[in-house]
């Protein structure tokens, strides 16, 4: 063959290359989901490459048999083509041996720079830059590479599923999306712009409903505004006008004793035709859902949806009242300040180094604010006041601090016994304690 010849086979040999590469990387990066997408859109196309991605097995042979067989022949053709022109254009300087060997060594070289440039990265990098946009389009020729190859593709996707089958492994794909998945996907889409900050943290918020308990929503029992079933209008009036809530508990004698609650819409109702407001009427006190303190947050979502009601009352396992649950509370939750821009936030950055939380926050946030993974004993507590309890072994006073993970936890404010305030800062790296090495510093 003459120079111009055997450039054009090498020519061909690298696009039939660069086909493999392209058809096996598109499959292997296309998005199954996105395929759905098309195929549900009228593309049969994506019906036909998510059945191959099903069983890949021989579509994958057939791609190695070309690679293979391409490389080979690119060589031989290679060498033969290039190597003599080589050897007389060195041969101007070395000796007849030594300007063939390095003849060669140069026709190698360019053979497999162009392979490697134009066979393998280019056509690898676009196939992953839109690989269910070319999938579906090299599926059809790999459909028929398959069938033309049947017999090599049948002996070589044998000998492959009997190694699987003695290692024991399975060669199907597994297509299952888990939670992890789709919150890597949702932080990828954040990076990338696709989603907003505030988009992806309500996604990420959803998912921990399932992990996060009611305790971590509910307005604690030292904050709740209810109704004892004897107390006169004139009470209930001036407590209505001191603690507007959509929703009162009644009790029986104590906090511990609910008996049901009352609808603020109904107690204003009376005020409004002048009525005298007595919670002796069962028909204005309203059967209350009680829900136990160890709830998910997605578990609460069920038991409201299955009794229609919003709101709960939350007990320990004394069957002591240690707060109450709205259907807002946990919206709240999922939402954050989406819904209540205007609520008081409970964690407060100072500055680069420091941060003001309030006790009740829920330790998950703590964790994200602060860009920790976990803190020491996690499985004892709830909030950023619990962590503080557990560490120091008692009810904590002001100016107590633990030190842990390269931060000081230092209470600022104690009312009768809860922590209200807790100043965090991050400490030097000097002096920051190794959480994986020490339990922590007590001051």
């Amino acid at each position: 063959m003459s120079l111009s010849q055997s450039l054009f086979v090498i020519g061909l040999l690298i696009a039939a290359s660069a086909f493999f590469s392209m058809a096996e990387i598109s499959l292997a990066a296309a998005r199954r989901l996105r395929l759905r997408q098309m195929a549900d859109e009228g593309d049969a196309r994506a019906d036909r490459v998510m059945r191959m991605q099903e069983q890949p097995g021989d579509y994958f042979t057939v791609v190695q048999v070309g690679q293979n067989a391409v490389a080979i022949l690119g060589g031989i053709v290679g060498e033969g083509a290039l190597s003599p022109h080589f050897s007389t254009l060195f041969g101007w300087w070395l000796t007849e041996d030594n300007a063939q060997r390095v003849g060669f060594l140069a026709s190698f070289l360019v053979i497999t720079s162009l392979f490697i440039l134009f066979a393998d990265l280019f056509p690898k990098r676009l196939g992953m830059a839109e690989p269910e946009r070319l999938v579906v389009r090299l599926a059809k020729p790999m459909a028929w590479c398959m069938a033309l190859l049947r017999p090599v593709v049948w002996f070589y996707s044998r000998g492959a599923d009997a190694l699987f089958r003695v290692l024991g492994l399975s060669s199907l794909r597994d297509d299952r999306i888990t939670s992890d998945d789709i919150l890597a996907m949702m932080e990828a889409g954040a990076r990338a712009g696709v989603l907003a900050a505030r988009e992806q943290q309500v996604i990420t918020n959803v998912f921990e409903l399932d992990t996060r308990t009611v305790s971590s929503a509910m307005s604690p029992r030292d904050r709740i505004a209810y109704f004892l079933r004897d107390e006169p209008d004139s009470v209930i009036r001036l407590r209505i006008a001191a603690e507007p809530f959509s929703t009162y508990p009644v009790c029986e004698g104590d906090i511990d004793h609910v008996v049901g609650y009352v609808d603020a819409k109904d107690l204003f109702q009376r005020v409004l035709n002048n009525q005298p407001i007595s919670l002796a009427d069962d028909s204005l006190v309203r059967k209350v859902l009680i829900v136990p303190d160890r709830l998910t947050l997605s578990e609460v979502l069920e038991q409201f949806r299955q009794v229609h009601e919003d709101f709960a009352v939350i007990v320990n396992e004394y069957s002591l009242v240690v707060g109450v649950v709205t259907l807002n509370d946990v919206m709240s939750t999922v939402m954050g300040d989406l819904v209540s821009p205007l609520d008081e936030e409970q964690i407060v950055r100072r500055d680069e180094n420091s941060w003001l939380i309030d006790g009740v926050t829920p330790i998950s946030d703590v964790l994200r604010a602060l860009s920790l993974d976990e803190l020491p004993h996690g499985e004892e507590y709830e909030t950023l006041a619990g962590f503080l309890m557990v560490m120091l072994r008692r009810v904590p006073r002001r100016t107590d601090s633990v030190s842990w993970g390269g931060y000081k936890f230092e209470v600022l404010d104690v009312d009768s016994y809860r922590i209200d305030q807790v100043m965090v800062s991050r400490l030097s790296q000097s002096v920051a304690p190794d959480n994986t090495n020490t339990p922590g510093t007590i001051v």
